[in-house]
This record gives structure tokens, sequence and C-alpha cells, in this order.
């Protein structure tokens, strides 16, 4: 078995399925994707943007009466993000591939580290949008991966299905 780790920004679409199993069709061995999408934690989100305002001696005291919005918005949050891994999973499967994912409220690249360990992952494919600057300074997620994974890590740009309509 070839275990290969996913971890995307947003749901996998049809064409983006169809271009990572090419990318294994002539693999001697099964191969099962593992699709990892990051989920945002809200709580820490808002907590974090009052102490970088440097507010949160004004607006800490308000977000304990805040926890169950905060929950509720966590909980669609967590919902939308396990659709997002479902339908990308069933993407692979209707392509005949074995695959399995999940999410992960922990940093993308803590959670791609320890889904490779857990899986025995030997490699992985980080699909993104463009982030030019992140790139830049080697902040993106695919130059963490290479600096902490002793696995093939590729990174690939998501389809942009509009800007393919428009062509």
């Amino acid at each position: 078995m070839y275990d290969v780790v996913l971890l995307v920004e947003q749901e996998l679409n049809e064409p983006d399925a169809k271009r990572v199993v090419e990318l294994h069709q002539d693999m001697p061995e099964p191969v099962t994707y593992h699709v990892l999408v990051p989920c945002h934690n809200a709580e820490a989100g808002v907590e974090a943007s009052i102490s970088a305002l440097g507010t949160a001696d004004l607006y800490g005291p308000g977000l304990a009466t805040q926890r169950q919005d905060l929950a509720e918005a966590q909980k669609a949050i967590d919902t939308e993000a396990k659709g997002c891994t479902g339908r990308s999973v069933q993407r692979l499967r209707d392509l005949g591939q074995n695959a399995e994912g999940g999410i992960s409220h922990d940093r993308p690249i803590d959670a791609l580290i320890a889904t490779v360990d857990m899986v025995d992952g030997q490699e992985v494919i980080i699909l993104t949008r463009p982030h030019v600057v992140a790139e830049f300074f080697h902040l993106d997620w695919t130059n963490s991966a290479r600096r902490h994974l002793g696995v093939p890590v590729l990174h690939l740009l998501e389809h942009d299905p509009q800007k393919a309509s428009a062509s």
C-alpha cells in the first residue's frame, strides 16, 4: 500500500481530483489517499485578534459572555469542513481510489506531520490557491512541510473553474 496525504485548503474539485489520481496511475501497488482539511478555530481566532490589537483588557472579559455564540460558530465551521472533506473523499472514490479524510483544528503543518506519522505516509501533496507573499518568504505550507518531513512533498495550485470557463 502506498499512502499519500493530501493537505487541501478547500474542497477538492473534480479536475484536481483527476490530476492527483493521474500522478499515481502507474503505481505498482494500491494507493490510499488521506485527505486533511484544516479547520479554523473560531474562539482562538477571536482571542488572537483581540490580543494582536492590544485590546484584551477592553474586550477580553466580554469574550466570556460570547462563548455560546463562538461554540455555535465553531459548530458551523466544523460542519462545513467535514462536508468539504466528505465531498473531497467521495470525488477520489468516484475515480476508483481508496480514500479517507478528516479535519484538524491544529496548525495545518502540525496536523500534516501527525497524519503522515499516523498513516506512515510515503508522499504529501499540498493543494492550495496561489499565496505569492507566503511562498516568496518560504512561509507557505509546502516549504514548512519540506523542512519537517522526510517524504516527497508536491505543491499543486488548485484548478480555478472560473478561469477555465473564461478561456
